[in-house]
């Protein structure tokens, strides 16, 4: 039986080094759309506080396949404002915006994503998908 591309990417890095990855990632878009520590732990599924601030600081840590499936939506929301809009500050500042999609209901995509459900996420992520015709 063929190994599925998963499994092969997944042999390749440790827990530790996929979740120190991850985490790097998470945060340099966290800077970009310029959220704050509290939108950022709730964007995370609201880890304590302790162990939150440890990832920040050191950007390493071995995270839950929840908090891994959470960044994986972010990066995929972050991504798909990159092709969608025209420059990288408009795709930036996005997120932030009110939007008049129904989804949305006037608010703006954090609004939405800070609910704090990994729902919200993927809705937000099937949303942009669907503007990208994916």
């Amino acid at each position: 039986m063929a190994a599925k591309p998963q499994d092969v990417a997944a042999a390749r890095f440790s827990p530790e080094q996929l979740s120190a990855t991850a985490l790097k990632a998470f945060f340099n878009i966290c800077d970009a759309w310029g959220l704050n520590a509290e939108d950022e732990r709730i964007l995370l599924g609201a880890p304590p506080r302790s162990t939150f601030f440890k990832w920040k600081s050191n950007r390493i840590g071995n995270l839950a396949v929840d908090t891994l499936e959470r960044i994986s939506y972010i990066m995929g929301i972050y991504k798909a404002l990159h092709i969608l809009l025209p420059s990288a500050e408009a795709a930036d500042t996005w997120v932030k915006k009110a939007n008049t999609t129904p989804m949305f209901a006037g608010k703006s995509a954090l609004d939405r994503m800070r609910a704090g459900r990994v729902m919200d996420l993927a809705d937000v992520r099937r949303y942009l998908d669907a503007e990208r015709g994916t």
